[in-house]
C-alpha cells in the first residue's frame, strides 16, 4: 500500500513517520507534540513541501498531546501547502488533541476526518 519513500524521525517523546501516498504524503506523529519536539514534525513537513508534495494528511491517531507550538507547526504547514496548490488534512484526532483545535478555533481552518482513508478519499474525489 505504501508508495514512494518511507522515513521517520524520533526523540524520546515523539516519533514521526512519513510515507508518500499517490501524489501526497501521510505524516504520522506519535507521542507528544510540544515546544521540545515540534521541529521533529516541522522538518519532515517542510522537506515534503520542498519536494513539491503539498497534499498532506496528518494521521493524529497516535498523537497523545499537542500544545500551541505544535498547533503553529500545523497551521504554518497548512498555509505553505495551500500556497503550493495542496492542503493539510487531519485524521483520527484523539479527544485531548481535538480539544486544543476546538478551543483555538483551528478546527475551522483544517479539513478534519475520522480516518486517514477518508482524508485520502477527499483528495481522490475532488
Amino acid at each position: 500500500m505504501d508508495r514512494g519513500t518511507v522515513g521517520s524521525a524520533q526523540s524520546g517523546r515523539l516519533l514521526v513517520e512519513v510515507r508518500e501516498e499517490g501524489s501526497g504524503a501521510v505524516v504520522t506523529p506519535a507521542g507528544e507534540l510540544d515546544h521540545h519536539t515540534a521541529d521533529l514534525l516541522r522538518e519532515p513537513l517542510e522537506s515534503l513541501l520542498s519536494k513539491g508534495i503539498a497534499k498532506l494528511v496528518v494521521d493524529c491517531t497516535r498523537l497523545e498531546f499537542c500544545d500551541s507550538t505544535g498547533l503553529n507547526v500545523l497551521l504554518g504547514t497548512r498555509l505553505k501547502a495551500e500556497a503550493a496548490g495542496g492542503g493539510v488534512r487531519l485524521a483520527g484526532m484523539r479527544p485531548v488533541v481535538a480539544r486544543v483545535f476546538e478551543i483555538t478555533g483551528a478546527d475551522a481552518v483544517f479539513s478534519v476526518h475520522d480516518t486517514v482513508e477518508s482524508a485520502l478519499a477527499e483528495d481522490a474525489g475532488g
